[in-house]
């Protein structure tokens, strides 16, 4: 059977924001599991990048781990800040605009 869980340890207690970086220019994102039903990816925005606008198959559970997020649904401006959270519904226009230099956990539920 493979591995559900990928790219973290597991049976060890850990930081998310510390298990992802910084890259100048860039957004990077780090999957964490990913099937039919749901993914869980980690992602870092440098100030200023960001996933323009784009709809998804399903409901998008974003929590802010560092910095400060713009999140763009259905043309309403959200700003998440370290702690926060807030959920893109399936099939609404919505974008990712790091405001700072900007650290999310993304759980997309199909």
């Amino acid at each position: 059977m493979s591995e559900r869980i990928k790219n973290i340890k597991k049976a060890e207690v850990l930081t998310l924001k510390e298990q992802i970086t910084y890259q100048e220019g860039q957004v990077v994102s780090k999957t964490l599991a990913q099937n039919e039903h749901l993914s869980i990816t980690l992602f870092s925005f440098d100030k200023g990048e960001e996933i323009s606008t784009h709809e998804s198959g399903g409901d998008a559970f974003v929590t802010c781990l560092d910095g400060t997020g713009k999140i763009t649904i259905d043309g309403k401006e959200y700003f998440l800040h370290e702690g926060q959270s807030i959920v893109m519904p399936a099939g609404h226009p919505h974008a990712v605009f790091g405001e700072e230099q900007f650290k999310m956990l993304l759980a997309v539920v199909f």
